[in-house]
């Protein structure tokens, strides 16, 4: 998949920072391809040392994520692990894809959403449920192709 934008709609790079271990990795591609990336985060993350303009909102439910999708346009990529939030992106014609290179579209986003309710149903019955393994570097690596796969 190849994408263009316009001079006045050059494409974006926008990251949901709270908790994604792929922030540096994006920010560097988008360095090496001359794309912009903003980090969107609250106030109880800092990432001021990474070369990407940082919008910090308040501290709250899903601020962030309102703030990213506001600002999304057609053509962006949208890096998040939020199902909901990449429903949102979707919405606006951007293009959502996950920590672990998961591109999501329109064809695959209703069973990752179903999926979440799901968890989030057992989760308040009291069911336990085994969280993420430690990240690998296949895991990076995927990531990182999946993105490349957008810009290029």
């Amino acid at each position: 998949m190849f994408l263009f934008k316009n001079e006045v709609n050059k494409l974006k790079i926008l990251i949901d920072a709270d908790g994604c271990p792929v922030t540096r990795i994006a920010v560097d591609e988008a360095e090496k391809h001359d794309i912009e990336a903003i980090i969107y985060c609250d106030t109880s993350h800092d990432f001021s040392s990474y070369n990407a303009k940082v919008i910090t909102v308040s501290k709250g439910a899903d601020s962030a994520d309102f703030a990213l999708v506001n600002d999304a346009e057609k053509g962006d990529i949208v890096i998040t692990q939020d199902y909901g939030l990449a429903a949102m992106a979707l919405a606006k014609k951007a293009i959502p894809i996950t920590q672990n290179g998961l591109i999501i579209n329109d064809f695959n986003i209703d069973g990752l959403l179903n999926s979440r309710h799901e968890a989030k149903a057992a989760r308040r019955a009291g069911k336990h449920l085994k969280g993420p393994s430690k990240r690998t570097h296949k895991q990076d690596a995927d990531f990182t192709a999946a993105l490349l796969s957008l810009i290029k």
